[in-house]
């Protein structure tokens, strides 16, 4: 089989692994002291871990409030496209589609 270049250089290096690992040693039994920092580790791990959880639904849940207050907005316009559209075939001209229009004009002519 191949070996990973992780396996090379430990095998260069003598086949010692590092020792920078946290956790109590082989052959040795946890101290009252070593079960009560790793509980309170454990413990603020799990306050940070539900901080993060509470952030990250806070976030969907306001996106997902800005998006249907998108859907709700496009809902209208189609709407009212359609009332027009109705109106149209009627041959009647639209109440509203003299005020757009005069509002897309002045917008037009402002940044000239």
């Amino acid at each position: 089989m191949f070996c990973s270049s992780s396996c090379l250089v430990g095998a260069a290096k003598g086949g010692k692994r590092e020792a920078n690992k946290r956790g109590r040693k082989p052959g040795r039994k946890a101290s009252k002291s070593d079960m009560k920092a790793k509980l309170e580790r454990s413990r603020q791990s799990a306050r940070e871990c539900r901080a993060r959880k509470k952030l990250r639904y806070q976030y969907l849940e306001e996106l997902v409030a800005n998006r249907e207050k998108a859907v709700y907005s496009l809902h209208r316009e189609l709407e009212q496209l359609r009332q027009w559209s109705k109106e149209f075939d009627e041959g009647k001209l639209p109440e509203g589609l003299l005020q757009l229009v005069e509002e897309h004009k002045t917008k037009k002519q402002e940044p000239e």
